[in-house]
């Protein structure tokens, strides 16, 4: 994909992202390819998040050793979208869906692509004007929920944004619990690394 296609893509998932889901899903892409974008999306967020800790040592992101090892981090946000993709297949197939892990990892590595480009929006932002930053911030956290519900939506066929909208917060509570017995397994505490979402 060309950096032009990049830009109309992620614009238009804001404003037809039953479009974008429904052309996405229909790719069927591969596990290399797959697995490919996972990391790729992983370890852009890594790199963004990094540069964001350089430029703002005070950025208000408490604590763990995790988000000072730039392998540590990357492998947290591998385990969290892989959690969060695989919460969302259970979550939907318990009501009514029928997409498969394959589909929603799709529109979840795109919705992360997405992410990306909102924070290094944000990392422009932030020098110029803190104001500015923060409404980014609040406006992109709108528009991923929106785009989110609307890509399970389709990827579930469940034909209901309000199943989705349940698809949604039933597979972050989900994730999230996984998540955090893992971490604490490995002696990470969640309040060290909630500053970052």
């Amino acid at each position: 994909m060309r950096v032009d296609g990049f830009f109309r893509l992620a614009v238009q998932s804001v404003t037809a992202p039953r479009e974008v889901a429904r052309l996405l899903l229909s790719i069927r892409p591969g596990t290399d390819a797959l697995a490919t974008g996972f990391a790729l999306v992983v370890v852009l967020n890594a790199l963004v998040f990094g540069l964001s800790r350089l430029l703002f040592p005070d950025g208000g992101v408490t604590g763990a050793e995790v988000l000072n090892n730039p392998f540590a981090f990357m492998a947290l946000q591998a385990a969290t979208l892989a959690a969060t993709i695989a919460a969302l297949t259970w979550a939907g197939r318990g009501l009514g869906g029928t997409g498969g892990i394959t589909d929603l990892a799709v529109v979840m590595i795109w919705l992360q692509a997405l992410r990306v480009l909102a924070q290094a929006v944000v990392l422009v932002l932030m020098p110029i004007s803190q104001f500015l930053g923060a409404v980014a911030v609040m406006v992109a956290s709108a528009l991923g929920i929106w785009i989110a519900v609307h890509f399970i939506d389709e990827a579930h066929e469940l034909r209901s944004v309000l199943k989705a909208i349940l698809v949604l917060i039933v597979g972050i509570f989900g994730m999230a619990i996984v998540l955090s017995i893992v971490l604490s397994a490995i002696g990470i505490t969640p309040d060290g690394v909630t500053g970052y979402v």
